[in-house]
């Protein structure tokens, strides 16, 4: 049986969703979002500490970087078809969704974890492909980033204590130059994920996770004789 006939084999043992707007690839992406976006708001403080922390960012990489390499080499494998609970996204449940808002927060808390790593590692784990995790992952990605920068963006002109890093817009070209600005680095980040993201598709994450446990390993010995 070749490739096609084993997908199609695969997809025909999978029984027909009755969708909801909450079990919705759409839905399943903004639930992880608010799952993620809440705790991240409210532990505001505790992150702008970490994100100092020579130590916290080098144990981050490091634990990271091995989490990383095990889950590819357990569940990374594409050569067996159908093995995994959840083949596309569109059969994700809502407690996968939730389970990988949930993991997504540690690349908020601690710096050094890869928000990419962190929500494909975790929906492996939930029984979905690395083809269904990195699709979901993408797609978790565009509200993230919006988020995250715009919210960059008001707390750089609007600060709750001492001096703003800028100001806002006086005119229409000021506002325009702002919005290309926003637009142009939205889409480079964007790129840069699509990129990722097909490039672990094919040869997986094994390169990644080895290029953080050195850069981790470094960080620590660096913060040690600081």
């Amino acid at each position: 049986m070749n490739v096609a006939a084993a997908r199609e084999s695969g997809a025909s043992r999978h029984p027909t969703f009755c969708r909801t707007a909450l079990t919705h690839p759409l839905g399943l992406t903004m639930a992880a979002f608010v799952v993620t976006a809440v705790p991240a708001f409210l532990l505001t403080k505790i992150i702008g500490k970490h994100l100092e922390s020579l130590v916290i960012m080098g144990w981050a990489l490091l634990i990271g970087g091995i989490i990383m390499w095990i889950v590819d080499a357990l569940y990374g494998s594409t050569r067996t078809i159908g093995r995994h609970q959840t083949e596309r996204v569109e059969e994700m449940s809502v407690p996968q969704s939730i389970w990988i808002g949930i993991c997504q927060i540690a690349s908020a808390v601690f710096p050094g974890t890869s928000r990419s790593m962190s929500t494909i590692a975790a929906g492996q784990l939930a029984g979905m492909s690395r083809t269904s995790a990195l699709e979901f992952s993408f797609f978790l990605s565009i509200p993230t980033m919006v988020a995250a920068t715009g919210y960059d963006l008001l707390r750089t002109l609007r600060p709750k204590h001492g001096t703003p890093l800028g100001t806002m817009p006086a005119d229409a070209h000021q506002w325009i130059v702002l919005v290309i600005g926003f637009v142009v680095s939205f889409v480079v980040a964007l790129a840069v994920v699509a990129w990722f993201m097909n490039w672990v598709r094919q040869r997986g994450f094994t390169p990644f996770a080895i290029y953080r446990i050195i850069v981790g390993i470094a960080v620590l010995v660096w913060a040690m004789k600081g």
